[in-house]
């Protein structure tokens, strides 16, 4: 348990900081906490599953693509340093938001584009940042649902690409804001 301890609210508060958290899916987990990872501001990401009807899922249960769950990364975030909105615009430089059937290789609703919201602030910033996009021309495949229950991933999925040194495959950064 971290210092500022686990709540089930989207703050954990500390006599020293507060630091706060965010839920992204963008395809496979590992290249989503690969970049969020190397952002300013980001104290730490762990990978697992949110969406779904199952409690507890494994990562076989999840692949299988009837658990109605999303590969997810929780992002903790000292937000004096990096505010929500540059995260959901750093969420959408790190994978292909246009696409509709999973990412990248990866096919399945398991793989699919969401922002978890928990809370109305957070949902009009993810959807001024989409309308932003749309302006732009691209035509955005993310879903913005409520924050449901986070379940971990197995131990040998967090950190997954820096514990073997390898660079994601699903995702690339490309600048767009």
């Amino acid at each position: 348990m971290s210092l500022v301890g686990r709540f089930h609210s989207n703050l954990k508060y500390s006599s020293l900081f507060m630091i706060s958290k965010a839920y992204f899916a963008c395809g496979c987990f590992w290249g989503a906490q690969y970049y969020f990872e190397k952002l300013k501001g980001v104290k730490s990401t762990v990978v697992g599953y949110m969406g779904g009807k199952l409690d507890n899922p494994t990562y076989k249960d999840v692949k299988k693509g009837n658990t109605g769950h999303l590969e997810t990364t929780e992002v903790d975030y000292d937000p004096s340093v990096v505010n929500y909105e540059s995260l959901v615009k750093y969420f959408f430089e790190i994978h292909d938001f246009t696409q509709e059937d999973g990412q990248g290789v990866d096919i399945g609703s398991q793989y699919l584009s969401a922002i978890f919201v928990s809370n109305q602030e957070e949902r009009e910033v993810s959807e001024k940042v989409i309308d932003i996009l749309k302006d732009k021309g691209y035509k955005v495949a993310t879903k913005i649902l409520p924050t449901q229950t986070f379940w971990r991933a197995e131990d040998y999925h967090q950190l997954y690409l820096e514990q073997r040194k390898e660079q994601p495959e699903c995702h690339t950064y490309k600048k767009i804001f």
